[in-house]
């Protein structure tokens, strides 16, 4: 019984593993085909998404460590796709928010990039897109309390 327990928790990692690595290759073709760095894209795409943020927040958000971030946001800034503007609520912080430049960028590029997402997904019925993100919901809750 625990054998056939570990083989199909094995199978299941695997193809979960394979089918993520099909996925996100494809997804990163397109980012790519924008001539944008996977970095800049999280960036662009969360400012475009869910508006201002402050540096330190994006620098959380994505995993970017607090010495890069700037770096990165700078770069952005000089290619005129995003500024920073002083933070309402927080004097000594700035908003990282995107430029109309910007904004035109991901107004062209982000439909496509969702079609192809969508695209990508079109394999399964929204019952099942529905279900598969409870369940990773649950797998991906589970694992976190593992840590603890």
């Amino acid at each position: 019984m625990m054998q056939d327990q570990s083989n199909l928790d094995l199978r299941l990692f695997r193809i979960w593993m394979k089918a993520s690595k099909s996925v996100v290759e494809n997804i990163q073709k397109d980012i790519e085909s924008h001539k944008i760095n996977n970095e800049n894209f999280m960036i662009l795409e969360l400012l475009y998404s869910k508006g201002p943020h402050p540096v330190q927040k994006i620098s959380e958000i994505h995993s970017i460590p607090s010495g890069s971030i700037t770096y990165v946001v700078d770069k952005l800034e000089k290619k005129g796709l995003v500024a920073r503007q002083p933070n309402p609520n927080d004097r000594r912080a700035s908003n990282v928010v995107l430029t109309e430049e910007g904004r035109a960028l991901f107004d062209e590029i982000f439909p496509k990039h969702v079609a192809t997402i969508s695209q990508n997904l079109s394999f399964i019925s929204n019952d099942e897109k529905e279900q598969l993100i409870d369940l990773l919901k649950r797998i991906g809750m589970g694992a976190q309390n593992l840590e603890k």
